[in-house]
């Protein structure tokens, strides 16, 4: 079990800047493809919020694939006075 969470530990790792990657990807496009004047602002708005939101989720996923990876989650207290 330990193996699988290196191993995905490593897969969270590199799925933060990736879809951090593809949302940059999507946003432009979205925005080139938008009409002129307001349409084309709030479709700029809109985007700049999701990326605001999904930057700090991206780098939860990194920080965690890292411990995983690192083998800190191989053994998790059973109860209160492990802790």
């Amino acid at each position: 079990m330990s193996g699988l969470k290196k191993i995905l530990g490593l897969l969270w790792i590199v799925a933060g800047p990736v879809i951090i990657i593809f949302l940059f990807m999507q946003a432009a496009d979205k925005i080139g493809e938008a009409a002129e004047g307001i349409a084309r602002t709030n479709t700029t708005l809109q985007w700049a919020i999701i990326i605001l939101i999904f930057i700090p989720i991206c780098t939860g996923l990194v920080i965690f694939g890292y411990y995983a990876w690192k083998g800190e989650y191989d053994h998790l207290p059973e109860s209160s006075e492990e802790l």
